[in-house]
């Protein structure tokens, strides 16, 4: 049997809350493992990469730069200057109302900053490799957890053995962290999926995130950096993570390429031109889930062992960064036991009352996404139109989409 190895912090889950909080924490001064049952993934033509992208939203931004990580992201990064609201849902998928949220109209900065998420993998894990206080560890799973009054005890699937004052699940929406500390979960789910790839358009993006409305869900196109193709042309390019029901997600995949790019250009309103697909299709499920505590003893849950949301408004790693966050400024504030039940019971009060509100928040914004009869999405652009021109309302929306601080 292996000897039991001392640390301060044991953090299940590698993806980019896992090594977010693993860096936060090493920089900080814990001793601190990372450990992730899937291999790195930091190359973009990896099998099985991760084609999504994140947006970083200011208290985001702010937080990376505060534990040394903005420095590495920045020179990849796309500003978002604008979000850009389009309502194409009368007969034909054709713009009827579009509203720019300007990010000067509240603050000097862009709302946010754009990067891929396996690019997001590969500098973060490059950050963790120069940090002495950080030890990460992929293909190495969570196997066994036990936890006690003082410490928690883990064992890993390599059957390395750990001792560690604090435990944090960022293990995802199927938590076995969550799940051994027995924390169960509520979910609502919405019959929907989500379609993310990359697209290459003539019509520059001019760093707008542009989110279009019919029906289904919303058809959001996030800015990239220009695309080199295979020519050697430099073109503008976009993520898109795009909505609908099962069944239409389903039709979608079987179609051919040409067909394919034809629907989408069609379901874009045709702002861009006609869209070119330069990557493969993901799909994942969309679901809201939030757990039913934040903490068990010598376990904090933070990102979507926590909460999962649609991906509407960039909101889901933001929040889940405002959880390492919170988590963090409360263990610095406590150095001697960062995982001391009374420090966990603050931690889970300063974040439920944010991730409820946003949980009930997005999932309103979804479903009028999704709505289908002509009225109900008449309903919806009025009520857009209404928002947008109270200039009051409008930066308060703006604002609170940023994130207040948990």
């Amino acid at each position: 049997m292996s000897e039991i190895e001392d640390i301060d912090v044991f953090v299940s889950g590698g993806g980019v809350a896992g090594l977010t909080a693993a860096i936060a924490f090493a920089q900080a001064g814990f001793r601190t493992v990372c450990a992730d049952p899937a291999p790195p993934i930091t190359d973009r033509e990896t099998v099985g990469a991760d084609l999504r992208t994140t947006a970083f939203l200011q208290p985001a931004q702010a937080f990376l730069d505060r534990i040394g990580l903005w420095g590495r992201l920045a020179p990849h990064a796309m500003p978002l200057q604008i979000m850009r609201i389009v309502d194409a849902g009368g007969e034909t998928p054709e713009p009827r109302v579009a509203h720019d949220f300007d990010s000067a109209d509240i603050s000097e900065k862009p709302f946010g900053w754009n990067l891929p998420n396996w690019l997001l993998r590969r500098e973060m894990v490059a950050a963790l490799a120069a940090l002495p206080m950080a030890d990460f560890r992929p293909g190495v799973g969570t196997a066994n957890l036990l936890t006690r009054e003082t410490e928690a005890r883990g064992t890993l699937s390599d059957g390395a053995r750990l001792r560690a004052r604090l435990v944090i699940a960022a293990d995802g929406r199927n938590s076995a962290v969550r799940e051994a500390a027995g924390i169960g979960v509520r979910t609502l789910r919405y019959g929907q999926k989500a379609l993310a790839f990359a697209v290459t358009h003539p019509i520059p993006h001019d760093n707008v995130s542009t989110e279009i409305h019919r029906s289904g869900g919303p058809f959001t196109l996030v800015p990239l950096p220009d695309f080199t193709g295979a020519d050697g042309i430099a073109r503008p390019s976009s993520a898109v993570v795009w909505m609908e029901r099962g069944p239409e997600v389903r039709r979608l995949q079987a179609l051919d390429t040409p067909e394919f790019e034809a629907e989408m250009t069609a379901r874009s309103a045709n702002l861009f031109g006609p869209l070119t697909l330069v990557s493969r299709l993901t799909v994942w499920p969309i679901i809201s889930q939030t757990a039913h505590e934040l903490v068990a003893e010598r376990v904090a849950l933070v990102a979507e062992a926590a909460h999962v949301v649609p991906p509407i408004g960039a909101q889901g790693l933001n929040m889940s960064l405002a959880d390492i966050r919170t988590l963090l400024d409360l263990a610095e504030a406590a150095r001697e036991d960062p995982g001391a039940q009374p420090l966990l019971k603050r931690y889970a009060r300063a974040r439920h009352a944010d991730i409820v509100a946003r949980v009930t928040g997005i999932d309103a914004l979804n479903r009028a996404s999704m709505v289908e009869a002509q009225g109900l999405r008449d309903m919806r652009m009025r009520a857009l139109d209404a928002i947008y021109r109270v200039t009051p309302v409008r930066r308060v929306l703006m604002q609170t989409g940023l994130g207040a601080r948990g």
